[in-house]
């Protein structure tokens, strides 16, 4: 049992508050979070990334999606229940929320770590049944001793022979999409929509090189509150002298708003900005709800950072390849665990050229931990890798010249048939996606069931999309594009495909208590042709990595698949040859050898 919560629940008996909300998110609704912003984690035991805590004064209760079922089963606080997320018998938090409370008690949050929607979506719900709300309560600071503090690291410009594009070049556009809705503020929150504008990168996150701030553009200047002890390039400060960005300090976004006058017309995208922003500007000033210019324009690669990707990948390559290698050759020869497997792909990726950052903290999940499908490995989980059974690999870093995520699932020896007819099916799902060519305007709802046609055959389907977008140098979940079935509105990745967009294709079978096989490879949307129907998109490969022959039942396959596997090795092969040892080289040669 955690006492932390009997704690939390104590100040709220104190106080009179009858209930909260702790989610993940930072002040910048921020997929990964830095220590400091754990408070979901820090209370409920769970660390998996997305979930949302409600403390009750009596209950605690955690949701989460279908992804972290097992893990938060293994990790919540005997005192905290889990509520699985899409369960028919499983009422979303708002309902269980307004079933447990009655007239005029007391609902707080801290408004600073919501997007404005929510917020005001749920006090309209409470406000119906006459329930109190208090969007100013940070509760979390109050039970958290020995709080970690804010990072500090070192911010630097990623100048335009690795963006492609100037930053005076971008604020110009942004500018024209202000003067559109007749704006005279744009305030932009999200920490990688920040980096992208301005070109600028940092380590304020992990697995996320971006730097904690917020950003106002106005019709002449820009406006950076931040952490000035973060900005000591002299590059940076010289592209910030040709900008005009004046820099403030980081909390003082608040006073900004404050400070705001009434014929300001300030341009937010709600969804993505937290709520304390959102009110204090339509207290103060005009409010138009827009999307930010940068969510898709970043989104859609320029032709430097598609070049630039393509090596990136080249590099990951190499080391997945190396680590591959390494795996297979030695699990039957000494000791190697999850966490020693995970320490050796990035020592290997660390070894490439540009290397900045992992993309995320590697999943290395040995037989049943690789059904949970994003299972972390740590001192109590870590399993002994045996020269049986399957390993799952999903992994990525960020380079100079790009972000890449890569999934391969490895035979550690003998496997079962089932094994191998899953693991077929699963690149034969991947395959179909590969393949694919479309009409322009379709999304990835339109898409989907390209790869989960030959799993649902088998009956079996896997709790999560099939793919999702590609930050340059940013986050390595980006939206709006993405690949699943079904609109999952708070995702936001289901807009149409455009040129020069790059998704993960990443197909799975995750079977509990046995093991979990999924295979990924990064698609850049490129044009195919145009003629009277309209304009047909498809997909160029670019990740650059061996599958695991030994998993594959090739009279499974049709001729096309076993065309595009060995099409797909042979460049392999021939694009990885040179950058590994001779012993290396000669092992990737046989496992890339012609079905």
């Amino acid at each position: 049992m955690n006492n932390k919560i009997l704690t939390l629940q104590e100040i709220m008996v104190n106080e009179n508050i009858h209930a909260t909300i702790i989610p993940t998110d930072d002040y910048h609704l921020s997929e990964y979070v830095c220590d400091y912003f754990k408070g979901r984690a820090y209370l409920s035991g769970f660390t998996g990334s997305a979930g949302v805590l409600l403390v009750l004064q009596n209950e605690a209760l955690l949701w989460t999606d279908g992804r972290y079922f097992i893990q938060a089963e293994k990790q919540l606080y005997s005192n905290v229940k889990l509520m699985r997320m899409g369960d028919d018998k499983v009422p979303s938090l708002d309902e269980y929320l307004l079933s447990k409370l009655n007239r005029n008690e007391m609902v707080a949050v801290d408004g600073r770590v919501f997007n404005f929607d929510y917020i005001t979506k749920l006090k309209e719900k409470l406000s119906k049944a006459s329930i109190l709300f208090n969007s100013t309560c940070d509760l979390v600071s109050r039970v958290w001793d020995n709080r970690p503090k804010l990072p500090c690291g070192k911010a630097f410009l990623l100048d335009e022979p690795f963006s492609g594009k100037k930053s005076s070049d971008k604020l110009k556009e942004i500018r024209k999409q202000m003067q559109m809705y007749h704006a005279n503020i744009h305030i932009v929150t999200q920490l990688d929509d920040i980096a992208w504008i301005l070109n600028v990168r940092a380590n304020d996150l992990p697995y996320s090189p971006v730097l904690i701030s917020y950003l106002v553009i106005t019709l002449d200047k820009v406006i950076l509150f931040v952490d000035k002890n973060k900005l000591g390039d002299l590059l940076l400060e010289e592209d910030f002298k040709e900008n005009n960005v004046l820099i403030k300090p980081y909390n003082a976004i608040y006073d900004y708003c404050d400070s705001l006058k009434k014929e300001d017309i300030v341009l937010i995208d709600t969804k993505r900005v937290n709520y304390t922003i959102c009110h204090k500007v339509i207290e103060k000033a005009n409010l138009i709800d827009k999307t930010n210019y940068s969510f898709l324009a970043k989104a859609i690669k320029n032709p430097t950072e598609i070049e630039n990707t393509k090596i990136a990948h080249i590099n990951d390559g190499i080391a997945f390849t190396k680590f591959m290698h390494y795996i297979k050759n030695n699990v039957n020869k000494h000791t190697i665990t999850e966490l020693d497997a995970s320490n050796y792909i990035t020592k290997e990726r660390k070894m490439q050229d540009g290397f900045i950052d992992l993309s995320f903290n590697p999943i290395v999940a040995y037989n049943a931990n690789a059904a949970m499908m994003h299972y972390s490995a740590n001192e109590n989980s870590n399993a002994v890798l045996k020269d049986e059974g399957l390993l799952l690999v999903d992994s990525g870093g960020h380079y100079l010249y790009g972000s890449t995520d890569i999934t391969r699932t490895i035979a550690l020896g003998p496997v079962s048939d089932d094994m191998k007819l899953h693991y077929t099916t699963v690149l034969k799902s991947l395959i179909n996606l590969s393949q694919a060519i479309f009409l322009k305007g379709c999304s990835g709802q339109n898409l989907d069931i390209l790869a989960r046609g030959p799993i649902w055959k088998l009956l079996i389907d896997y709790k999560c999309g099939t793919g999702h977008g590609i930050g340059h140098i940013l986050n390595v979940h980006e939206g709006p594009n993405g690949f699943r079935y079904k609109i999952v509105p708070e995702r936001n990745d289901s807009a149409p495909f455009e040129e020069g967009m790059i998704t993960t294709n990443e197909p799975g079978i995750y079977l509990e208590g046995q093991y979990g096989i999924r295979l990924e490879n990064e698609l850049l949307c490129v044009f195919k042709s145009q003629n009277e129907y309209g304009v047909f998109l498809g997909f160029e490969t670019i990740t650059i990595a061996p599958f695991d022959k030994d998993l594959i039942d090739v009279e499974l396959l049709t001729k096309d698949e076993i065309n595009w596997i060995n099409d797909y090795h042979a460049r392999v092969y021939n694009t990885l040859k040179d950058s590994l040892t001779a012993k290396e080289a000669s092992w990737l040669e046989t496992y890339t050898k012609a079905l």
